[in-house]
C-alpha cells in the first residue's frame, strides 16, 4: 500500500468514491465523462504548495484518497495548522483498517510540515464517523458552523 500525490488520471476514482455514499451521492455528479468542474479543481489544487490530494493505491489501485490544506496564520506565533478533507475508501476496502491508516500517514503528514495541529469536521449526520476520528484522539473543541452559497 502507498501514499501519493494524486495525478490527473486519478479524478475520475476519486470522484467515484466522493459520490458512493448516501451524503456524497447527493452533491457529486459522477457520470463518465466527469464534468470538467472536476478536472478544473483537481488543477487549482496540484498547482497550490498549501494542497496536498493524496491516493491511496494497493495492487495499483486507488482504493483511497483525501486532501491535507496547510493553512498558515499569525496565530499560535504564526503556526502552521493542517485541515483534513474528503477523506474515503472505496466501498469493497472498508472495515479493514485503512481509515486509521490513512490518519495516521495524514498526522505524521501534517507533523512533516511543520503543523502544530490537525484539524478536521464531520457531518452531525455521521455519528460512526464521529467516534472513529475520536478514537484516534481528535477532540470536539469548538462547534463549526457554515454558510452555503
Amino acid at each position: 500500500m502507498i501514499f501519493r500525490p494524486a495525478k490527473k488520471e486519478d479524478v475520475v476514482p476519486i470522484v467515484a468514491m466522493l459520490a458512493d455514499d448516501e451524503l456524497g451521492a447527493k452533491r457529486e455528479d459522477f457520470k463518465y465523462p466527469i464534468p470538467n468542474s472536476y478536472i478544473e479543481a483537481f488543477e487549482h489544487i496540484d498547482s497550490d504548495a498549501n494542497q496536498e490530494l493524496i491516493v491511496v493505491e494497493d495492487d495499483n489501485e486507488i482504493i483511497g484518497s483525501m486532501q491535507l490544506s496547510f493553512i498558515q496564520y499569525l496565530t499560535y506565533k504564526g503556526g502552521i495548522r493542517s485541515q483534513i478533507e474528503a477523506v474515503r475508501i472505496r466501498k469493497d476496502k472498508r472495515g479493514e483498517g485503512l481509515g486509521e491508516k490513512m490518519f495516521l500517514w495524514a498526522i505524521s503528514r501534517a507533523k512533516e510540515r511543520g503543523a502544530h495541529l490537525l484539524q478536521l469536521t464531520t457531518d452531525k449526520q455521521r455519528p460512526d464517523a464521529l467516534r472513529f476520528y475520536e478514537k484516534l484522539g481528535f477532540n470536539a473543541t469548538h462547534e463549526g458552523m457554515k454558510m452555503h452559497f
